[in-house]
């Protein structure tokens, strides 16, 4: 399976959000967008941010139990602004935070960016970038990303995921197996034997220090584009979320979130391309 090309993958993603982005340079810092905004994402009294601790990039844990993260960062700032209580929604996996939008039992949320999401959602442009690995056993005769996809090889995901949807649509003669949660899948992998273990490349390489004797394959098999998201149809709160994401990132805050919280092998996704001249 080719390895994806990162630039292309952001060009083409930032070119699809191009519109919201537009939208939220005219218009994402006046007052009326803003009220806007808030009245879509606080129409419970309040701003109800979906959290995910199946993505350790995103969230995690501190040491009582507090959600803490990047995600956490942006969810409560973006609040502040909007003059709106958070309450943040906990999840541990990407697929019932989906759900959790389509459903409406959030009002915002940070996800990957997939085709199959966006028939649910609308999209900010991306933040952070991360990539996808697989993991196998030392002994493993897999050498490359591209040797996974044959026939008889398992490939353990969590059910949901980005890598989940990614996989299912790319490969070919390799057999997806679902784990309940992504940080569930390399215990899956050890105890059903099976032949590939696929997600976060942090979440791997912190598995592989655990669990020993499996190795990640070099590179990468996805490129994963983390944006926020809101329930479909909710266009004044892309539009002012789509300004804030970049002036999150153009300031300083994303970078620094990530220092902070010690996240390393992220990068913040760059700005979108100019248009116009």
């Amino acid at each position: 399976m080719k390895q994806p090309d990162l630039s292309h993958a952001i060009d083409r993603r930032a070119f699809c959000a191009a519109g919201a982005l537009l939208l939220a340079g005219c218009a994402g810092t006046t007052a009326g967008s803003q009220t806007a905004a808030a009245a879509e994402l606080g129409g419970t009294g309040k701003l109800r941010a979906a959290i995910n601790f199946g993505n350790p990039i995103l969230a995690s844990r501190g040491a009582g139990g507090e959600p803490s993260g990047v995600s956490v960062d942006l969810a409560r700032e973006a609040a502040r602004r909007l003059g709106l209580a958070i309450e943040l929604v906990q999840f541990n996996s990407a697929g019932n935070v989906v759900e959790a939008v389509k459903a409406r039992q959030v009002d915002m949320a940070f996800v990957a960016i997939d085709p199959v999401r966006a028939a649910d959602m609308e999209y900010t442009a991306p933040y952070v970038v991360i990539e996808g690995a697989y993991l196998v056993r030392n002994a493993s005769p897999l050498q490359r990303n591209a040797d996974v996809d044959r026939a008889g090889t398992r490939v353990v995901v969590g059910k949901g995921s980005a890598y989940d949807l990614y996989l299912t649509r790319e490969l070919k003669a390799a057999t997806l197996v679902r784990a309940p949660t992504s940080p569930e899948v390399t215990n899956q992998f050890i105890a059903q034997s099976l032949d590939v273990a696929a997600g976060v490349k942090q979440q791997l390489e912190a598995d592989a220090k655990r669990v020993g004797g499996v190795r990640l394959l070099p590179g990468r098999f996805m490129v994963i584009e983390q944006a926020m998201g809101v329930p479909k149809g909710r266009l004044a709160a892309q539009a002012w979320l789509s300004g804030f994401i970049e002036e999150m990132k153009a300031s300083g805050f994303v970078a620094e979130a990530l220092k902070r919280h010690g996240i390393a092998g992220a990068a913040v996704a760059p700005p979108p391309p100019r248009t116009g001249r």
